[in-house]
């Protein structure tokens, strides 16, 4: 059987087992399901242990390998285009959609009291994490790493990003037999990461059937149901953001059958869903975009890393309906200007990569403070935040995957 068949299958087993002891709180199925989270545990340190030097021999050859400077500018361009663009779209889908369903969650004026009577003791760990974000002169500053091993070694993937693109610039402009000999260098050491990402990959079945099932059976289905209306206003509103952007992006520039497309980026979101990290799918995301879809390998080490850095669409559109959710919660009204700057600080946030916990949420918190919302409003989204956590990780790589098929092809490089 196909390997997305696989862990295709261990996602619905998961999700089944958790269910089911969710729902019956029997203490065998419980232990059981949280039994297997060290070998959730388990596939997740496997996976990230390739992810830092593939990240870095990847980008390297890519950019190297392309030789022209101005191809180099050209690729950068229209790669952060795409990304951006498609963020601002999910912002303004997030708000439109949010407007359409939150009015549905019945919050009665003494509930709206309640809450922010309780706001005035925000909560202690949101105000340390959210301090931890870097913005304004701090992240640029923080963009040029002054020891590139110790941000490896702290996982700050953009930071790095930026060095080894430094340096796959510079060798992009020696002679060609010495840019060919770090080139093919950075190949072969490519080559055995993804061999060894191959063998990891034989064990994702496992593993994805492991994390849900521990994480449904913690969680089981009362976060839905205590704040249902949300969820499924975030579910919808990236279900419409598929459909609206996505697809046409994929059929009408880089004229792929959605069928055809999906079917190569499903192990990929199927990984996504389970582990909700967009860096842990990467070395499948590189793997179907040059076996799958055929795309160059300079194109693909290019895209894919700094799409799994910097490409937020489906955070973005969870914080646009986050924020419009917590105003109603709260009773404070939000006008057009509160929501063109609500809009302005969710894209703004997007751009950072903070390593903090439900980072997608406490990234929030210059948003909430230039809109008048309690920080104590993040807690209850924190408590919220595993099931929406799946989708918009899954909008995330489909994002990616999008966008090196669609910049592959204004490269004149047709994915097939």
């Amino acid at each position: 059987m196909r390997s997305h068949v696989w862990m295709t299958i261990g996602l619905a087993a998961g999700l089944v087992l958790g269910l089911v002891a969710a729902a019956t709180r029997l203490p065998a199925l419980l232990a059981a399901a949280a039994s297997l989270r060290p070998l959730g545990t388990l596939f997740l340190n496997l996976l990230s242990m390739v992810v830092i030097p593939l990240v870095v021999t990847a980008l390297f050859a890519g950019v190297a390998g392309l030789g022209s400077m101005r191809h180099v500018g050209r690729l950068g361009i229209r790669t952060l285009g795409f990304f951006w663009a498609t963020t601002l779209a999910a912002i303004v889908i997030g708000f439109v959609v949010a407007a359409l369903f939150l009015p549905l969650a019945g919050v009665t004026p003494d509930q709206q009291a309640a809450l922010r009577q309780a706001a005035l003791a925000d909560s202690g760990f949101v105000r340390h994490a959210a301090e931890q974000i870097p913005t304004g002169a701090r992240f640029l500053v923080e963009l040029i790493p002054a020891n590139p091993v110790r941000a490896a070694v702290d996982g700050n993937l953009l930071p790095l990003i930026v060095f080894t693109t430094i340096c796959a610039v510079a060798a992009a402009g020696l002679p060609n037999e010495q840019r060919r000999t770090l080139t093919d260098l950075a190949d072969v050491a490519t080559g055995a990461l993804i061999r060894i990402v191959h063998w990891v990959l034989l064990l994702a079945p496992i593993g994805i059937f492991a994390l849900v099932a521990g994480a449904v059976a913690q969680f089981g289905w009362s976060l839905v149901k205590t704040m249902a209306v949300f969820v499924v206003a975030v579910i919808a509103g990236l279900a419409v953001f598929w459909g609206a952007v996505f697809v046409p992006a994929v059929v009408l520039i880089a004229r792929l059958r959605p069928a055809r497309f999906f079917g190569v980026s499903w192990p990929s979101l199927a990984m996504a869903f389970s582990t909700t990290s967009s860096l842990a799918t990467l070395p499948t995301m590189l793997a179907a975009a040059e076996e799958g879809l055929k795309i160059p390998r300079t194109v693909a080490s290019f895209v894919l890393p700094l799409g799994a850095s910097i490409n937020r669409s489906g955070s973005a559109l969870f914080q646009a309906v986050a924020v419009v959710f917590v105003a109603r919660l709260y009773g404070v009204a939000l006008g057009l200007p509160e929501l063109f700057l609500a809009g302005t600080a969710v894209f703004l946030a997007s751009l950072t990569v903070a390593s903090v916990p439900s980072a997608s949420i406490v990234s929030l918190a210059p948003t909430f403070s230039a809109t008048g919302l309690p920080l104590a409003g993040l807690t209850l989204l924190i408590g919220l935040d595993r099931v929406p956590d799946m989708f918009r990780t899954m909008t995330n790589v489909l994002g990616t995957m999008s966008g090196v098929a669609v910049v592959a092809a204004r490269e004149g490089d047709q994915p097939a």
